[in-house]
């Protein structure tokens, strides 16, 4: 499982609700759920799904769309990127209890966590089923017609 690194603020909003587009300086073919670390934390605190990429996008685009990155307009004049685009994220979920990971140097954007490191991840958000569980209901046997009980 790939895993964001996000800093604080951008990651506590996004984990809220409030933030549905993580502005980056490239294209991502990325799609699907992914984890979410807090930079310089060492620990997964979330989920979400990438679900498109836009951009590049103009300094009017990033103005008009402040509601959806939540960057503030002093802060978009000091744009590191020369391109600038949006990932947008959908389904964001915090998880009940953070789960820590090695780091390893030098990753800047992106990790991959251990299989034992996702496996704590993924069921600590896995989509619940319309019945509101976890797991789809069991099936019952109904019997049969004439069958001896």
């Amino acid at each position: 499982m790939k895993a964001l690194l996000v800093r604080r603020p951008w990651i506590d909003l996004i984990l809220a609700g409030e933030k549905t587009w993580e502005l980056r300086g490239s294209r991502t073919s990325t799609r699907g759920r992914i984890a979410l670390v807090q930079s310089g934390t060492g620990t997964v605190v979330g989920t979400c799904d990438i679900v498109d990429v836009v951009g590049p996008l103009s300094s009017s685009e990033l103005r008009r769309n402040a509601a959806l990155h939540r960057v503030p307009a002093a802060q978009l004049g000091n744009n590191p990127y020369t391109q600038t685009f949006a990932w947008i994220f959908s389904n964001a979920k915090a998880l009940r209890k953070p789960v820590c990971y090695r780091h390893r140097p030098g990753a800047v954007i992106w990790v991959r966590l251990s299989s034992s490191v996702a496996a704590k991840v993924r069921p600590a958000n896995r989509p619940l089923h319309p019945t509101g569980t976890a797991r789809p209901p069991r099936k019952t046997r109904t019997p049969r017609r004439g069958a001896r009980g």
